[in-house]
């Protein structure tokens, strides 16, 4: 039985269709991530299944609990981190853990094996007020406080919005950890190279899906070979590449240019011609590996 199950889910906000016709499986032991960009339906996904919305039309479970009939059963089974820091700023980090436990009938001492590795970090400031925490601290505070009543499923929407490079990589390093212990995750995220963390993904925009499979796997389908160009003046090569008629797709990418041709044949001296027909002074080119975030833009075209 899979441990989260959404069937066909819609969420409307007025004219806005922000959960449009949404299915996905997630299995137990899994991390799932549900990749797009910010008003792509995340959140109202992740307040569904964590039974603080309803959806217009459509069914999901979570361990096999329907998330409308049995919500109250379901919140004490799953773990909810939202994206916006929630939790009481004037409360220290101890009392705001020894709140939540207490809440789901528990104490910090009962699981403590499970958040010991993320607690052990915060505990020397366990009298500061939580709102005067750096944003890798509150981090690691509201995981602790999710995982305080053991669930069975953890929601993490957003986790890492607004941290730094080092706290965003610690962060994944204690999801790795959990997911050793068992439990399921399901994590949403803009940011494409968290993707490659995930078991599967969840490509998702304008709340539709694009694709689900492995990260691996979506790579491996990108149809055609993409080139990465650069030149001296690169937002006048830009410019002149997308007038190509040979060019199908070309875009920023970094400080290159990413594009494919029409001609599943073409290679590298193809896009070296096109250029030479262009202002192409310090022009280079190599064929390069398409990431995650190629992938999502191909996808999004085709919507």
């Amino acid at each position: 039985m899979s441990s989260v199950s959404v069937k066909n889910i819609v969420k409307t906000y007025g004219e806005v269709r922000a959960v449009d016709d949404v299915s996905f499986e997630v299995q137990k032991g899994e991390l799932f991530g549900l990749i797009g960009p910010d008003g792509a339906g995340k959140t109202s996904l992740f307040r569904i299944l964590t039974t603080l919305l309803l959806a217009d039309s459509g069914t999901a479970t979570v361990k096999g609990l329907d998330v409308v009939k049995d919500y109250r059963a379901i919140r004490n089974k799953v773990g909810y981190m939202p994206g916006r820091f929630s939790l009481y700023q004037d409360l220290t980090i101890e009392e705001n853990l020894t709140f939540f436990a207490t809440v789901f009938g528990t104490t910090i001492a009962e699981n403590y094996d499970l958040i010991k590795d993320i607690y052990e970090q915060i505990r020397p400031f366990n009298n500061r007020r939580a709102g005067k925490l750096s944003g890798g601290m509150k981090q690691k505070l509201a995981l602790c406080c999710a995982l305080i009543h053991k669930p069975e499923v953890l929601f993490l929407d957003e986790p890492t919005t607004g941290v730094d490079v080092v706290s965003r990589k610690e962060f994944w390093e204690m999801l790795g950890q959990l997911k050793k212990q068992g439990i399921t995750m399901v994590v949403s995220t803009p940011y494409m190279d968290e993707a490659t963390l995930c078991d599967r993904i969840a490509l998702i925009q304008s709340g539709k899906i694009l694709s689900i499979d492995t990260p691996d796997a979506i790579i491996q389908n990108f149809p055609k070979p993409l080139f990465a160009a650069k030149s001296n003046h690169i937002y006048e090569l830009l410019k002149d590449l997308r007038k190509e008629p040979g060019v199908e797709n070309c875009y920023a990418f970094g400080e290159y240019l990413h594009l494919t041709l029409r001609s599943p044949e073409a290679d590298a001296m193809s896009v070296m011609k096109m250029a030479g027909r262009h202002s192409g002074e310090g022009f280079e080119v190599k064929m390069v590996t398409p990431t995650i975030e190629d992938c999502f833009i191909r996808l999004m075209e085709k919507i």
